[in-house]
């Protein structure tokens, strides 16, 4: 194993692991190899690269003698791939050119014909997708969950079960499930876990310390930060990581590419003060709109009203600028009326990124633990504008929300 970087601080290693000017001239920052073979200089060095096989150590990992093609391991992309395996505590980490790729990868590295999946209710929607559309026709089922309490997750289980998949905090809902509990409960059963880390970032959650197996992580969101990749990573030991690499991986080959990774790359620089940044804001921003009398409650961590604060203490060090908002006034309109009057906010289907953004959606009963039945929300992403324009924003949408419909 190689030797452990020396500090385990989050600035530290965004700025430094994984690099070394003294490989390219002194230059500060690493250059793209923006290449899809490295050439060698005889047929003996080319079957060095595979000396460590048969266990395939050298070709999964992109840690072969010598690079020789960009799908097996690349040397920009490894440095990202450093730098997010050792905030996530994990010892190795691969890049994907999407969330989904990586997530796809991750779910199909635990599951065989005919196993079975416990997922929470409010998963990513193109993750239900995978899980609840594409996978039982390779005999692949899921029960999906409310996922708050862990004996959800024991008493779903069947003999067949060989993955628990979590998503903490979950998409719009933002509902956490407790990461400790229920990798005890797969461990007990043999199963592995899951978790989608993307929204509270390793900056403010790990859960591979927690006993989760492995973390993946949609790149495109915080961990670029600037809207302009679309990125996935999976976090995990060497064990599970290798067979991943190989086969969900290698033969898939949904791999990121150079300039995307040092795009990464540069996300990363910053991720520390900018997730200290969005969670300050999106503090601020909470703090108004559970106050307003046009709002009738948020989706937050952390809040006030979070009706999970022993678990949110518990297992996140700060929170990320991702709420959604339940209007006092339901229906289609007020909530688009909402999202068409902000002036800071940006429509759009994703977050992560500098820019604050908003998007309306409804949401059927089961998503719901009160009993209520189904409703309007409207996602909210607080970005790195100043929190008085957000807010003075947000007022003045509020007043025309209440006006629709």
């Amino acid at each position: 194993m190689e030797t452990p970087f020396p500090s385990r601080h989050a600035e530290t290693i965004c700025a430094h692991l994984g690099e070394d000017p003294s490989q390219h001239n002194g230059a500060v920052i690493p250059p793209i190899y923006q290449n899809s073979l490295f050439v060698l200089n005889t047929m003996e060095e080319r079957f060095a690269n595979y000396a460590l096989q048969p266990n395939e150590e050298a070709v999964a990992s992109g840690m072969s003698r010598h690079y020789d093609y960009t799908r097996v391991g690349n040397p920009t992309t490894d440095a990202a791939e450093a730098k997010i395996a050792a905030l996530e505590g994990a010892e190795q980490a691969r890049c994907f050119g999407s969330g989904m790729g990586a997530i796809s990868a991750a779910v199909l590295s635990c599951i065989k014909a005919g196993s079975h999946v416990i997922a929470p209710h409010t998963t990513y929607g193109p993750t239900r997708q995978l899980l609840a559309n594409y996978l039982p026709r390779f005999g692949v089922q899921t029960t999906f969950i409310d996922g708050s309490s862990p004996q959800e997750y024991a008493e779903a289980i069947r003999p067949e079960t060989t993955l628990l998949y979590l998503e903490s905090p979950s998409s719009i809902l933002m509902r956490q499930q407790d990461l400790e509990a229920v990798a005890h409960i797969a461990r007990k059963h043999g199963a592995r876990t899951i978790c989608d880390n993307s929204w509270a970032t390793p900056i403010y959650q790990n859960p591979l310390a927690m006993g989760v197996d492995l973390v993946v992580h949609s790149a495109t969101k915080y961990l670029g930060g600037h809207s302009d990749i679309v990125a996935g990573v999976v976090c995990g030991s060497r064990e599970l990581m290798h067979p991943l690499i190989v086969n969900e991986g290698l033969t898939l080959g949904a791999i990121l590419d150079p300039f995307s990774s040092w795009l990464l790359i540069r996300g990363l620089r910053t991720l520390p003060i900018r997730m200290q940044h969005h969670c300050q804001n999106a503090k601020k921003v909470a703090a108004m709109l559970e106050g307003h009398s046009q709002v009738r409650r948020i989706y937050f961590p952390g809040s006030n009203s979070d009706p999970q604060k022993e678990l949110t203490a518990r297992q996140l060090r700060g929170v990320s600028g991702l709420l959604s908002v339940e209007l006092k006034k339901q229906g289609r309109a007020p909530s688009f009326a909402l999202a068409n009057a902000l002036r800071y906010f940006g429509i759009g289907c994703s977050w992560g990124g500098f820019e604050s953004l908003a998007l309306a959606s409804h949401h059927p009963a089961e998503a719901f633990t009160d009993g209520e039945g189904e409703r309007w929300l409207v996602r909210l992403h607080i970005g790195l504008e100043h929190p008085d324009d957000l807010i003075s924003d947000l007022q003045q949408a509020l007043e025309k929300a209440a006006l629709a419909g």
